[in-house]
């Protein structure tokens, strides 16, 4: 018994280091990527000129150095993308680690119990913290580190989206005629059903997924219950609606979004690596969300362990949470209707429980907004 002790705490230090070092490492690439994109976006206004006068001069025929390795918009591009998609993967991973180094960092501070700090009355807190905002270690960890996940999103999507319209050296036709009207259409209609089923899995959603779940209050004194409605996140490893056709209905649907917007802007590089790179950065995420669950490591969606041993206050209360989770893990599928084509779920269950007024509403405002987007690239373009 000790030695397996011995060897868990070992392995989680680890894996703090670990964590500690891949933070590091981030922020450092995005200080230097920062630096770099900028004196990027100033050579390229003045690049053409150069170029004529330097063509034919031999001393710029030497080898590409590690400055200007990046020096074309799409590797800049390409390199951002990369940097959203692996940081966001990345922090992921080793949340568990990095939350709990957060929590215990802000219990030294004394932040923790803080009876003043408060979300407003209005707010439907959970059932464990109440509306309290540092409750206690884990949820001050998780907390902060919501806020820094939000902050690197931020700089690194930013950064990609800035970088594909330094990108774009071409003024984009989104009007349709460089498609067929029948690829046209299909492609709009392909976002539009995106975004619906996005929007819809608001309401519907994963235990693998950070949106929370509701329901309405029972009449029962319960810590979180605002207007007759009380969170309540353990409802979301009941299979359900949009869950039985794939765990992952909030971030799968930017696949198809991703390829269909890809086209409609014209299909040229920076619109496939930029949107592109998006579709392929959804399926990966999604997958490695799985993996932690099947290796039992870290944890995933709002609250929920996958390793055995969490450290929660209440040990059991873990172990029914790992076991729910594996348990819907087991009855759905990554693949939209695998679960279906397999007999572990079926489309009469779907039909009754899916939230179609939702999937329709949003289907419809995807339509405005897929339309709205492509008007604003077409505007920002060079």
């Amino acid at each position: 018994m000790m030695k397996a002790g011995g060897q868990q705490q070992h392995r989680r230090k680890i894996q703090a280091e670990t964590s500690l070092l891949l933070l590091l490492f981030l922020l450092s690439c995005s200080r230097i990527s920062v630096a770099f994109n900028s004196s990027s976006m100033r050579r390229s206004q003045s690049h053409r000129q150069k170029l004529k006068g330097i063509q034919h001069d031999s001393r710029f025929m030497t080898p590409i150095n590690s400055q200007s390795i990046l020096e074309s918009p799409d590797q800049v591009l390409a390199a951002w993308t990369f940097a959203f998609a692996s940081s966001h993967i990345g922090l992921s991973s080793t949340r568990s680690n990095i939350i709990r180094s957060l929590g215990e960092t802000a219990n030294s501070l004394n932040l923790v119990g803080n009876e003043e700090w408060v979300l407003p009355s209005w707010w439907p807190g959970d059932n464990t913290g109440g509306n309290k905002i540092f409750p206690d270690v884990l949820t001050a960890g998780r907390q902060v580190y919501r806020v820094f996940y939000t902050a690197v999103s931020f700089l690194t999507l930013g950064s990609a989206f800035g970088a594909y319209f330094e990108s774009s050296s071409v003024a984009l036709d989104v009007s349709g005629a460089q498609q067929s009207t029948l690829l046209y259409n299909s492609c709009i209609l392909s976002a539009a059903l995106s975004f619906g089923a996005a929007i819809a899995s608001l309401v519907n959603a994963s235990p693998l997924g950070l949106m929370p779940s509701f329901e309405a209050d029972d009449g029962t004194e319960m810590s979180g219950s605002v207007a007759g409605i009380r969170r309540d996140d353990t409802l979301k490893f009941a299979a359900k609606g949009l869950t039985r056709i794939t765990r992952h209905p909030l971030i799968l649907p930017v696949v198809p979004w991703g390829i269909a917007t890809t086209i409609l802007v014209g299909g040229r590089p920076c619109d496939a690596i930029f949107f592109g790179g998006l579709s392929i950065y959804s399926i990966a995420g999604c997958y490695f969300q799985d993996l932690r669950v099947i290796r039992e490591e870290g944890s995933v969606g709002t609250v929920f362990q996958t390793e055995s041993g969490g450290t929660k206050e209440g040990l059991g209360e873990d172990e029914q949470e790992r076991t729910r989770l594996r348990s819907f893990f087991e009855q759905t599928s990554f693949i939209p209707f695998k679960a279906v084509f397999d007999g572990r779920q079926s489309f009469d269950d779907i039909i009754r429980e899916a939230p179609w007024l939702q999937f329709f509403v949003g289907t419809i405002v995807g339509v405005y907004l897929e339309e709205k987007i492509l008007q604003l690239l077409a505007e920002w373009s060079v």
